[in-house]
């Protein structure tokens, strides 16, 4: 008899690196949002490459940090405030959404502004115009546009970041004293370095990024029928933590080796040239033209626009998850606006009053500085609590933290809390 011919079975394909990065990648790449650009211009402006090790420092902590994050979504199938509400007491989840959305509301203002005076370097015209479309243009995406398809959008603009790795290769940078002032660091105790190094850690680890990247655990979770939580699928946990580690580590690399090149081109132009005192990133892409070139300013200039279209709906969309886990609201970007009334209506909000900052006669710079006091003031205690919700059982099911994260994120708060400390010192002082 002939052989039956049996067809070769079909090996699943392996998912592409682009599949794989999702929420991690996002998450690191807004928190180079313009206000993050002007921070690490004015640590680049101010002290050459003398800080530029602490974006080597707290990268494992930054890394470890948003890894419990979203482990913990995606083992509960909850966001931070939702864990929050269902094991601690009420008044310390308030407290903690109440202070991260102030803090987020600033940060949309300060980060519509500068992209508004960006675009104007770039074309001319009104930038407080400009404010206006790029604050509706980013509700309209959030709000309208299918979670599936906006998150494709997202991490296409993290190709924006690559604008500060085109322009350090564009400016003579001495290769040499940079790597010894990255890989020799060197502590200072003056008021301003404390400052600054306050400024740079409360910028890499911020709240809003811990509660974003759990609920983009828990949106992937659901847009796919076939998961669901890891306390009731744990089968899938290898693959999933697998996943979620190589992403949030590419994530949290590229987010800060941008900032690590923000430092570089900036102390190898602005400060070589005595240009020490920058106070926003548009004012460093302005500084940067007759320095570096016109092609420098323009890339950086664009990557200004590019970051802030990314940051923009991180930010308010983490305080519309947080404040809505919160109240017990239906919450999420799959969601339609229909069905989430609450929680699109926080989002609209969040981002038309930080529009509305620049038409006001606050002052940007203060506002961006009380942002910060904010965020380290909340960082260590969400933090804290996020390490406790991640060894509790009852919460995490056979999935609660490995050591080595148990270390890293407890390393991690105590930083931060330090920051605070250091923070509120330094502010006595001054």
């Amino acid at each position: 008899m002939d052989e039956i011919a049996v067809p070769p079975v079909k090996q699943p394909e392996r998912p592409k690196l682009i599949e794989i990065m999702g929420p991690g990648l996002i998450t690191g790449a807004s928190d180079d949002d313009p206000s993050g650009i002007a921070t690490y211009s004015q640590v680049g402006a101010q002290f050459g490459y003398g800080l530029g090790w602490l974006l080597l420092f707290s990268y494992p902590l930054m890394a470890a940090i948003q890894e419990i994050s979203a482990r913990i979504g995606r083992v509960t199938g909850r966001g931070i405030a939702g864990n929050l509400k269902r094991h601690y007491p009420a008044w310390l989840l308030h407290g903690m959404v109440g202070m991260m959305v102030i803090a987020n509301i600033i940060n949309i203002g300060a980060d519509l502004g500068a992209m508004g005076a960006a675009l104007q370097l770039l074309i001319g015209g009104p930038a407080l115009l400009y404010v206006g479309v790029f604050a509706v243009v980013s509700i309209l995406l959030e709000v309208f546009v299918r979670y599936s398809r906006y998150v494709s959008v997202l991490k296409y603009l993290t190709l924006s970041l690559l604008a500060y790795v085109a322009t350090v290769f564009v400016v003579g940078v001495p290769w040499g004293e940079v790597a010894k002032s990255v890989l020799v660091p060197k502590l200072s105790f003056e008021h301003d370095s404390i400052v600054a190094i306050v400024a740079v850690l409360g910028t890499t680890i911020s709240p809003y990024l811990f509660f974003w990247q759990a609920e983009e655990e828990v949106e992937e979770e659901k847009e796919k029928p076939e998961k669901s939580p890891l306390i009731r699928s744990p089968k899938a946990a290898p693959a999933e933590f697998s996943r979620i580690r190589l992403d949030t580590y590419v994530g949290m690399a590229l987010s800060n080796l941008v900032a690590l090149f923000i430092v570089i081109t900036t102390a190898a132009t602005l400060h070589a040239h005595g240009m020490t005192d920058i106070q926003t990133s548009a004012q460093a892409a302005e500084a940067l033209k007759p320095i570096a070139g016109p092609f420098a300013f323009a890339l950086f200039a664009t990557g200004i626009i590019g970051t802030g279209l990314l940051a923009l709906p991180v930010l308010a969309g983490s305080a519309a998850y947080a404040l809505g886990e919160a109240h017990g609201w239906r919450v999420g970007l799959a969601q339609k606006a229909g069905r989430a009334k609450a929680f699109y209506g926080t989002i609209v909000l969040a981002t038309l009053v930080g529009a509305a900052m620049n038409f006001s006669a606050i002052d940007p710079i203060k506002a961006l500085f009380w942002s910060a006091v904010i965020n380290g003031i909340v960082a260590a205690p969400v933090m804290a609590a996020m390490m406790l919700l991640g060894q509790r059982k009852d919460v995490m099911g056979k999935f609660t933290l490995p050591r080595g994260l148990r270390i890293f994120g407890w390393f991690a708060t105590t930083v931060m809390a330090l920051t605070v400390v250091a923070l509120a010192v330094t502010s006595l002082q001054g």
